[in-house]
């Protein structure tokens, strides 16, 4: 194609993308990370996220809509051997038709829209980067408004959380923060701007069945870490605490179903749903 980088060995530039699969600090450090997949890599386009480069492999013929996301992104274009895509694609088989190298947004809580029907989600100190995807996803789903992460936490910005939102992280924002303290201090900002807005952390020992809570006003749910749950910190700056009743032999929920259980149980509330 015209005008395309061509990389044919592993060069610097292949080694500096590839490393964005592995490393936070690189990814953090070059303001990058990588998408592939229709979806993904649609609505990063849809939704004006910097598009740095798009890569494609320069021996298969450009489908259709891989030459429009060429044509519209922006960013350079880059024509790799087919081997070097499928390392950059972090899968031992499948070569992707387009992997995208993205720009990491700022990590600004005035990136979440507020409005009378918010409804975000807190995830305090996630482990897992998939249980971030996924919950991405859920978020995205029940018509959120974004995903805040608190503390030292996995990164939304990898493989397997940007895997895991099959695209969802490119349409709704998600903000790391180092503190709980911060996002109290925004919801306190918000209160005194007018917007009333319930802090509700979940717990398998909360004092109220989820359903008895009211979720119809604006509401920001806090899901704790997989293991340990939620932090002090949280659960002294929560409003309520509620509990998804759950029965067999689990002892608990996991960090993901329980935010999807959640965003669920709000969303039913808001539509007036038995």
């Amino acid at each position: 194609m015209g005008g395309a980088l061509r990389i044919s060995r592993p060069n610097a530039r292949f080694q500096q993308w590839e490393a964005l699969l592995r490393s936070r600090n690189k990814r953090q450090r070059a303001g990058e990370f990588l998408v592939q997949g229709v979806r993904p890599i649609s609505l990063a386009v849809e939704h004006g996220w910097p598009v740095r480069a798009l890569i494609h492999d320069a021996e298969r013929p450009l489908s259709r809509w891989a030459a429009e996301m060429l044509a519209s992104a922006g960013g350079e274009r880059v024509a790799m051997a087919p081997e070097l895509l499928r390392e950059l694609s972090g899968k031992e088989q499948e070569v992707p038709e387009l992997v995208a190298v993205v720009a990491l947004p700022a990590d600004e809580l005035s990136r979440i829209e507020m409005t009378p029907a918010f409804l975000g989600v807190v995830f305090d100190r996630p482990t897992g980067p998939g249980n971030i995807g996924t919950m991405v996803r859920s978020v995205d789903a029940f018509g959120g408004a974004g995903l805040i992460t608190t503390g030292h936490a996995a990164d939304p910005y990898d493989p397997k959380a940007v895997r895991a939102s099959t695209g969802s992280l490119m349409a709704v924002p998600v903000v790391r923060v180092r503190s709980h303290r911060e996002v109290l201090d925004w919801v306190e900002r918000e209160r005194a701007a007018g917007h009333p807005l319930a802090v509700v952390g979940t717990d398998e020992d909360g004092a109220t069945d989820i359903a008895e809570v009211d979720l119809t006003g604006p509401t920001l749910l806090v899901i704790g870490n997989e293991t340990s749950g939620l932090s002090a910190g949280w659960r002294q700056g929560c409003d309520t605490m509620a509990r998804i009743p759950i029965g067999g032999a689990a002892s608990s929920l996991n960090a993901a179903s329980a935010a999807t259980v959640a965003l669920y149980e709000a969303t039913r509330q808001r539509n007036g749903r038995p």
